[in-house]
Order: structure tokens, then sequence, then C-alpha cells
């Protein structure tokens, strides 16, 4: 015997189709959601992480040099603090001055090696020595005291949405009087914003030998950003041929196939390469009213 009549099966049938469309929709609410977090979770969790060390062959004791009255990596954690990305701030060192600086001022400190080759390996220590587990390591330079904190979110931002890339940095259009000054990086990316190459000479060089008014040269800034995966392996990596050439840790990451996402910012380098250039820094601040 039929449990259903032939006229019930016909007012049924539109409450199965409609529960059907309605489950369905359900789950994809559900499954949407759930791809939704995931993806709102990648990379998500950052730290900012500012190296300094006493010793350098160009300028010993930079990161305590007084900037109008301020520490000079005081001045650049101040500005750190300004972005919106960072859910925190340590200062990485080898050098117990700078350490009693920083935490003078409020800044966390983690004690590194000295025998740290480079920022990234520094940032590398102090991020296995903190308790907390983070995603993305920001590399902050701690000789730009006039960094702006909107370079900061902008590198986190470009490396959350390439997930292809375990590193990303920032350029910005390079001054004809800075083309042949190795202290001033340039860099070439391709046409979807991942770097070529960088270079302490000019690139792209052509065959005049001189600076084409014209071409749109790049810059690179030393604020970088890293995948924390990738950064734990990085030390183990060998030095490679063009890395030790031109001086220059990001080109070790090129060489060993990895991508590098770079993002084009307006923003003139005021970085702290010479005792000179702390002259040059303070009127540049007073003329912002910076002070």
């Amino acid at each position: 015997m039929s449990i259903c009549s032939s006229s019930g099966s016909s007012t049924t049938t539109p409450w199965i189709v409609h529960g059907v469309v309605a489950g369905v929709a359900i789950a994809a609410a559900i499954g949407a959601g759930a791809y939704l977090g995931r993806f709102r979770k990648f990379r998500s969790r950052v730290v900012g992480i500012i190296p300094a060390r006493f010793a350098s062959t160009r300028f010993e004791g930079k990161p305590l040099v007084h900037i109008l009255g301020k520490p000079m990596i005081q001045r650049t954690w101040e500005r750190a603090k300004l972005a919106s990305t960072l859910d925190h701030i340590v200062v990485a060192t080898d050098d117990n001055k700078i350490a009693e600086c920083c935490r003078g001022f409020g800044a966390d400190v983690i004690m590194t090696s000295v025998s740290c080759r480079n920022g990234t390996e520094r940032c590398n220590e102090a991020l296995q020595k903190l308790e907390k587990k983070y995603d993305i390591v920001v590399n902050i330079q701690g000789d730009e005291p006039l960094l702006e904190p909107e370079i900061i979110d902008g590198i986190v931002n470009a490396l959350q949405a390439a997930p292809d890339a375990v590193f990303s940095t920032a350029v910005t259009s390079l001054k004809p009087e800075d083309a042949f000054d190795p202290n001033r990086v340039k860099c070439v990316v391709d046409n979807r914003g991942y770097a070529i190459y960088f270079s302490r000479g000019l690139i792209p060089y052509n065959k005049s030998g001189k600076v084409n008014p014209q071409f749109p040269y790049l810059l690179h800034l030393g604020i970088q950003s890293y995948d924390t995966k990738f950064l734990k392996i990085y030390p183990e990596l060998e030095p490679t041929p063009l890395q030790l050439e031109e001086d220059l840790e990001q080109l070790k990451v090129l060489e060993n196939g990895y991508k590098m996402k770079v993002i084009k910012v307006d923003h003139e380098a005021h970085g702290v390469d010479a005792p000179e250039d702390v002259e040059k820094i303070e009127s540049l601040m007073r003329e912002k009213n910076l002070a």
C-alpha cells in the first residue's frame, strides 16, 4: 500500500525541492564562511622586528645617535608603532647599550647572538625566542627615523595577498642624483610586481652609460617582510654568488628561486647611512614639524 497518494505526492514534491535547495544554500553558506575564515586568517599574525647592532664599519653606534634629542632607534620604533598591521614590535640586538636604551623608552628587547651576519638572521633568531607564534615578520630598518607606517602596512598586505611569495618589500622612484650611489640600492620588477633583481649599480643600465631621464628607475627601501616558515630556513641557505658580489641579502632569496612581492610607494628615502646624514634628517624633520 502506498504511503502517499498521487495527489499527496504532487504537494509534497515542492517541499522536498525547497528543502534540498535550502540545505544546499545552508551548506554553501557554511562552506563559504569556513573558506573566508581561512582566508582572513592567512598570515594574519604579524610582528615587527627592528634589528640593531652597535658595530658598523660606516657608522659605529648608529642606532643610539640622537636625532633632535631622541635616539634614532626610538624615532624608528615610534613610527613603527603607528602601523595598523603589527600585533607586536620588538628590538633585536646583541649590544647591551642598545638594549638598555630601548628598554628605557618602553620597547621590548630580544637579545641575539653577535654571530648574526645580517638583519634577516637577527630577525630569525629573535623570532625563535618570542613566546607567541607569528605568520609574518617585518624587518624594520632602525636607520629610517622618518619611515611611514603606511609602508609597513603596504608590504604586509602585499605578502598576505600573494601566497606564492615568501618575501615582500617596497620601492620608490629613484632620484637622478642617486643613480650611481652604491648606498642606494636599485630594483627591477616584472609585470606582476615580483622582483627580478637588486643592485648597487644602476639597473637597467643602457649602452650610453648615462641616466635616462625618461626611465622610471626604482630605489629599494630597506623595509621588508617575510613568511615566518621561510625565515626559519633562510639561515640554512648557503650564501650565493650574486648576494656576495653585491652584498645584498635579498639576492639570496631570488637566487634560490623564491618569489618576492614588491610594492611601489611615494616616499623619499631618508635613511641614515653616515654621520653627515644626521644633519640632513634633522633639517627635514624641522621642515615637516616632526621634532
